[in-house]
């Protein structure tokens, strides 16, 4: 069976930027993932918090190489936009990939 790579980033934005930060991560991170040879999908969650929007992409991929082609050699480390600072509370440093079976 083949092995997919899972890549979770997670994110947050004051809740009354949910909607546009949503609109804006489409334009941005979504389309640079969905553009990327080698992923397998894209799933964006997110969830209220009171005064906070937790975001997180979760992206599959065939093999470690394409993340690095996504995100570069450093491949654990988040990639951010330019324009996240307009909408992001934090910057966490890096990202969770996971072995991914699918049965």
């Amino acid at each position: 069976m083949p092995t997919i790579i899972t890549r979770i980033w997670h994110g947050t934005t004051a809740a009354h930027h949910a909607d546009d930060y949503l609109r804006y991560l489409e334009a941005s991170g979504l389309a640079d993932y969905k553009n990327t040879p080698g992923n397998l999908g894209v799933q964006v969650l997110r969830r209220l918090d009171g005064a906070i929007c937790h975001f997180w992409t979760v992206t599959r991929w065939d093999s470690y190489e394409s993340i690095q082609r996504f995100a570069g050699p450093d491949y654990d480390q988040a990639r951010y936009y330019p324009d996240d600072a307009q909408y992001l509370l934090e910057f966490e440093p890096t990202v969770l990939h996971c072995e991914t079976f699918e049965y």
